[in-house]
């Protein structure tokens, strides 16, 4: 049961740590602070897709929609 909670904090923590990064990396308009920020992103997407906290499709779906942000930016 300890390790349990210890593993659903751990999880919750990265969750809403990823949910954030996207979030605000969405509300980008400057295309030079967005470039800088998406290889963040992009590792942290990497990182819970490999320890299955997310599926790896969502992963890459989810980096498509950020350089498709990126692109749109003007």
């Amino acid at each position: 049961m300890r390790q349990s909670e210890k593993r659903r904090l751990h999880n919750r923590y990265y969750g809403k740590t990823m949910r954030n990064a996207v979030r605000q990396f969405r509300a980008m308009t400057n295309k030079e602070e967005a470039l800088a920020m998406y290889p963040k992103v992009q590792k942290l997407l990497d990182k819970m897709a490999k320890t299955n906290m997310i599926h790896k499709n969502k992963a890459a779906n989810l980096k498509s929609k950020l350089c498709a942000h990126i692109a749109k930016i003007a």
